[in-house]
């Protein structure tokens, strides 16, 4: 892996609600970083982000590139999987948005571009930075003895005010892409990695998925972007030897804390020259088996 200078300049790409929510203020605050600048695909938004930030606005990606070790990206999967491979064979480390791409295939040619190029890379599993979180999966694994579990995602995506309303990767993808992969990463670290995995679609973008670990435990996660406000909610939990154990909450308003402990610890991973256990390998995972769900759902659908 390459060498990493004492302070590492990242590149902000993207200028949507999650880079000023998480991204900006995140990076801004990370220890070891030195936010450069911003670019986007509408330059009238990144200079307002930029501004914001006390950081340049830049008009060409591949100029962002040029003065930037590493680079953090806030946008759709299909634009962060292009950008992103074009950034990894530039050799720049990669700080990504779940999920890593949209098809096994760029998810692993994104892999192997980092890979190649020696860079650093950590996706963000929102939940796997947090502190409570952390300290809970430390927990599973001590105690042992676990033999299944469930996860429910209920958010209206439709409501007023919601603040990824008008995503269209969101409405046109559904839960699966968006917080499936979050599922997905909670589900295989309390468990164990999934073997395989069964996929039903309900109404609208609803989907329930049925794992099948390693371990020979099983779960199940239960998702949708567009309950009813009085459905919406978040739950996960393990049941075992030990009884029921409920993964905390994720604190309010902690986005751009996380935010910024991914970016750390992408600048130590660089540093250290060690995988980060959310790296791009695992991150095309996970992509793997949503394609999976999605060609069941698809199968079905057609059948």
């Amino acid at each position: 892996m390459r060498e990493v200078a004492c302070l590492v300049r990242f590149g902000l790409v993207g200028t949507g609600p999650w880079a000023g929510m998480a991204h900006g203020p995140g990076l801004s605050a990370a220890e070891g970083v030195e936010l450069v600048g911003v670019w986007g695909r509408s330059p009238e938004r990144a200079r307002v982000l930029a501004m914001d930030l006390g950081v340049s606005v830049y008009d060409d990606f591949e100029a962002l590139l040029a003065d930037v070790d590493a680079v953090a990206f806030a946008v759709p999967p299909e634009t962060q999987a292009e950008l992103a491979l074009m950034a990894a064979n530039a050799g720049k480390h990669l700080l990504l948005d779940k999920p890593v791409a949209m098809t096994v295939a760029a998810a692993n040619a994104l892999r192997d571009a980092a890979t190649s190029a020696g860079v650093a890379s950590v996706v963000f599993f929102t939940d796997r930075f947090a502190d409570a979180s952390r300290t809970w999966l430390r927990e599973l694994r001590t105690t042992g003895g676990w033999r299944g579990g469930w996860l429910r995602s209920f958010s209206s995506l439709q409501e007023p005010g919601n603040p990824f309303g008008s995503s269209s990767w969101r409405w046109e993808s559904g839960a699966l892409w968006d917080t499936g992969p979050h599922a997905l990463s909670t589900l295989s670290t309390a468990l164990g990695p999934a073997r395989s995995l069964t996929a039903v679609a309900g109404a609208g973008d609803l989907v329930t998925l049925v794992i099948l670990h390693e371990s020979g435990a099983t779960s199940t996660a239960e998702l949708t972007l567009f309950a009813p406000p009085a459905a919406t909610g978040f739950e996960a939990a393990l049941w075992g030897e030990a009884g029921v154990s409920h993964m905390p909450p994720r604190p309010e308003g902690s986005q751009s804390d996380l935010l910024a402990i991914a970016a750390q610890e992408l600048v130590e991973s660089a540093r250290r020259g060690v995988p980060h256990e959310v790296d791009l390998t695992f991150g095309a995972q996970i992509v793997d088996l949503l394609a999976d769900a999605q060609a069941q759902i698809d199968a079905a659908r057609d059948s």
